[in-house]
């Protein structure tokens, strides 16, 4: 009855976009053909927004797969003739899907070759003292990794550890030292994932959209990383003595984990050929985001160093293709085109003048736009919630002023940080699917986080940020 009363629900959002939209595509044109350039119809800029209100719809109920979504969005850009095809098209292929295919390559080539175990187990081997630091290192380790592989990634490969730790200690199902291992996991991956370009998608994706807004601005590897560790950071400290204080219940004994986790590194044994030229390659690739990310292309080093997986035999395409999420590659593709649409045909740019006032301070759109952010993405996946409001944001940020490398960090940091829900992320999903806490356990633990991470993301944006040279104020 519920799952049936839920699809209704999602019917109905659809059904009054689509209702919008029809309305859109029908009405008188809003936009003067003087401010579009000649390449793009007078009725584009509705038409443009009817599909935005239609995608939207799609991301926030999930009625379909969200990459089915995003290959909507490019099949209609010429239907609707808003762009011609090979314009929509050529957008669908953009850097940012490239750098995530090169991304997700080298985390899968971590996990075949077993360096991604050997990290995650010689990690947490030395928080084995005493039953919270274990706990508070299964949040760091977490966080940690998440700066260098895909945050679902880290969840994926540190979620078993946990499970046989939790075997080892004997603890039965919903013990709060289970729960508080778990949660530990899902906030730390959660946590470290807003730090690089790497612990997520949506920071390609968000690079991609600021490129098509607006294509001489570009924010370099190190920058981001200089800009959002502080959030990384505290918002570690803040998870660990959340955990302490909500969930106080710890064993007294942990030498059996300790064991189990002793026992599985001495099994490691010393690392293969392919470990080790994968570590060689993995820290020249860092090296070279942070260093020449400014002059070569992120995506390019990226293909790149995962061409040269197969050139240095660490891993073959068969066992590695079924750890890439295509899915998500797709969504972004079709994303990205559409968020160029919005720009060309001026169609967020006129709904931003309706929406706010010129002379409303520069500081209170961002502080709307990390609020909504924040919120967002605990009900629907953080990359939809950049796609969502991105468009958004640089348009309310040229009417108001705001810098858009501000607007790309305000909007992006907060839309990873979700610790409600397990429909929130990957990481919360995967702790959640352990069976030792419910949604409505997780919502009483996960709130003060969320609510922390809005505070703390709008310290770091007044403080440290102008630091940077950003103009918060």
């Amino acid at each position: 009855m519920k799952t049936r009363a839920k699809r209704i629900g999602k019917l109905c959002i659809v059904g009054v976009a689509l209702t919008m939209a029809a309305w859109l595509c029908v009405s008188a044109p809003f936009v003067t053909p003087e401010e579009l350039s000649s390449d793009i119809s007078e009725y584009a800029p509705q038409r443009c927004l009817a599909l935005f209100a239609v995608c939207v719809a799609l991301w926030l109920t999930n009625l379909i797969p969200p990459a089915a979504t995003g290959l909507l969005a490019v099949a209609m850009l010429p239907l609707l003739g808003i762009l011609d095809a090979g314009r929509a098209f050529s957008l669908f292929g953009n850097s940012a899907v490239f750098f995530m295919l090169g991304v997700f390559l080298l985390a899968a080539a971590a996990i075949v070759t077993g360096l991604s175990k050997r990290m995650t187990l010689v990690a947490l081997q030395r928080f084995d003292r005493s039953p919270f630091r274990l706990v508070a290192g299964v949040a760091v380790s977490a966080a940690f990794l998440s700066l260098w592989m895909p945050e679902h990634a880290v969840a994926a490969m540190i979620y078993p550890i946990i499970v046989e730790t939790v075997d080892s200690l004997k603890l039965e199902k919903g013990h709060p030292y289970a729960r508080k291992l778990f949660l530990a996991l899902a906030w730390g991956a959660v946590i470290g994932g807003v730090g690089t370009f790497l612990g997520g998608a949506r920071a390609p994706l968000a690079l991609s959209l600021l490129k098509q807004a607006h294509p001489d601005v570009t924010i370099g590897f190190s920058f981001w990383m200089t800009a959002a560790l502080p959030v990384v950071v505290l918002m570690t400290l803040i998870a660990v003595v959340m955990l302490r204080r909500e969930i106080a219940d710890d064993p007294t004994d942990i030498r059996a984990a300790t064991a189990m986790l002793d026992a599985r590194v001495r099994r490691l044994g010393p690392m293969s050929g392919r470990e080790r030229r994968l570590t060689g390659l993995a820290l020249v690739t860092i090296a070279s985001w942070i260093t020449l990310g400014q002059v070569v292309d992120l995506a390019v080093i990226a293909i790149f160093s995962a061409t040269m997986l197969f050139v240095l035999r660490i891993v073959d395409w068969k066992s590695s293709q079924g750890y890439v999420n295509w899915g998500v590659l797709i969504m972004y593709g079709g994303a990205v085109a559409l968020g160029k649409a919005l720009t060309d045909t001026c169609a967020m740019e006129w709904l931003a003048l309706r929406i706010i006032d010129p002379a409303v301070p520069k500081f209170v759109i961002l502080l709307l736009m990390v609020c909504a952010a924040n919120l967002l993405t605990e009900v629907i996946s953080n990359a939809a919630a950049v796609v969502i409001l991105l468009p958004i944001g640089y348009s309310l940020g040229g009417v108001a002023g705001v810098d858009p490398v501000i607007m790309t960090l305000a909007v992006t940091i907060p839309a990873g940080l979700a610790f409600m829900l397990p429909i929130s992320s990957p990481p919360n999903a995967i702790s959640f699917s352990a069976g030792h806490y419910g949604v409505r356990r997780m919502m009483q633990c996960g709130w003060p986080m969320t609510l922390s991470a809005l505070v703390v993301v709008l310290l770091v944006m007044a403080l440290w940020w102008p630091v940077l040279g950003l103009k918060v104020w």
